[in-house]
């Protein structure tokens, strides 16, 4: 299943990643966008977990951009919520296993243009997080891990 997990430029520069919830294509979500293609279910999912980036940097004090990384795991790492809460979304899943860096297909950063907004949704100013999610979200393939690793740590 492939899934998209919020993460920090720490979570980058270690071993595998930790289990946390997650955002996927689940049926929650057709069921709740019915008129989304795949891509389109796929950017919800993957936009859901920038967002929770967003919360994760405000714990970790990481570099200020949001980091997702995609990943095909296990259906068996995955776990829907029995009962969607209040504040989760229809794409919420939880991972349960830890995420190998062999399981992940790409990664996907902010712009350093963004590390402004982001540092003061993560301070937790809604304004600068809207702001924030209006920004895409640049493409790496895992061939370029490393390098986005030390561009990330030049900006630590």
């Amino acid at each position: 299943m492939r899934v998209y997990l919020p993460a920090t430029a720490a979570d980058l520069s270690g071993g595998a990643l930790s289990p946390r919830w997650a955002h996927a294509v689940t049926p929650a979500l057709r069921g709740a966008l019915p008129e989304e293609d795949d891509e389109g279910l796929e950017m919800s999912a993957t936009l859901a977990a920038a967002d929770e980036s967003v919360a994760r940097l405000a714990a970790d004090g990481s570099v200020p951009r949001r980091v997702v990384v995609a990943a095909d795991v296990p259906d068996a790492s995955v776990r829907p919520p029995e009962v969607l809460g209040e504040d989760q979304l229809p794409s919420a899943v939880e991972v349960v296993a830890p995420v190998q860096w062999s399981d992940v297909v790409a990664v996907h950063v902010d712009e350093p243009a963004a590390a402004d907004d982001v540092s003061a949704a993560a301070a937790g100013d809604e304004e600068a997080l809207e702001r924030a999610a209006e920004r895409d979200l640049l493409w790496y393939d895992v061939v370029e891990l490393d390098a986005l690793r030390s561009e990330l740590a030049a900006h630590a």
